[in-house]
């Protein structure tokens, strides 16, 4: 059954500056049980919420299947990590979650691309092992919640 396995709204940017200087500290409670989506907006809270500059890609998912055993959302930056939802095959689809607050949808617009952060966060070979499986960058369709836990899918287009 799909899952939402972690979520993640973080109000601080981590990665600024040079890789090898390594990320800013991670601020507390940035791991969450759930989150408030806002049609075009993006997680309320989170640091890309409401930016111009990321409508497009306000939320992001990720696949846990393409993680290495051990890695979660504060290394890899993503807001939403699944299992049983092969998300990298999605782009230009409309992903729906649901769970348990009512639908939450999502286009499904561009890959997020590993960057060489993923060298130091995760370690060495993690930006080619992600190569095409980086998660997915999205634009909520409608407000909504979603929680860790169990979810119901659909994909449109």
């Amino acid at each position: 059954m799909p899952r939402i396995v972690q979520l993640l709204a973080s109000p601080v940017h981590r990665y600024v500056g040079r890789p090898a200087d390594g990320p800013a500290p991670a601020p507390p409670g940035e791991l969450v049980e759930e989150v408030r989506i806002r049609a075009g907006l993006g997680i309320v809270g989170d640091r890309y919420f409401g930016k111009p500059a990321h409508r497009e890609a306000s939320v992001t998912v990720i696949a846990q299947e393409s993680l290495p055993p051990g890695v979660d959302l504060v290394q890899v930056r993503r807001n939403v990590l699944t299992t049983g939802i092969a998300v990298d095959e999605l782009v230009g689809s409309v992903l729906t979650l649901d769970s348990g607050e009512g639908p939450v949808r999502l286009r499904v617009n561009r890959p997020a691309h590993p960057c060489a952060w993923m060298e130091v966060t995760v370690g060495p070979g993690a930006w080619k092992a992600l190569r095409g499986r980086g998660g997915v960058r999205c634009t909520p369709l409608n407000d909504g919640v979603l929680r860790v836990g169990p979810v119901d899918v659909t994909v449109e287009g």
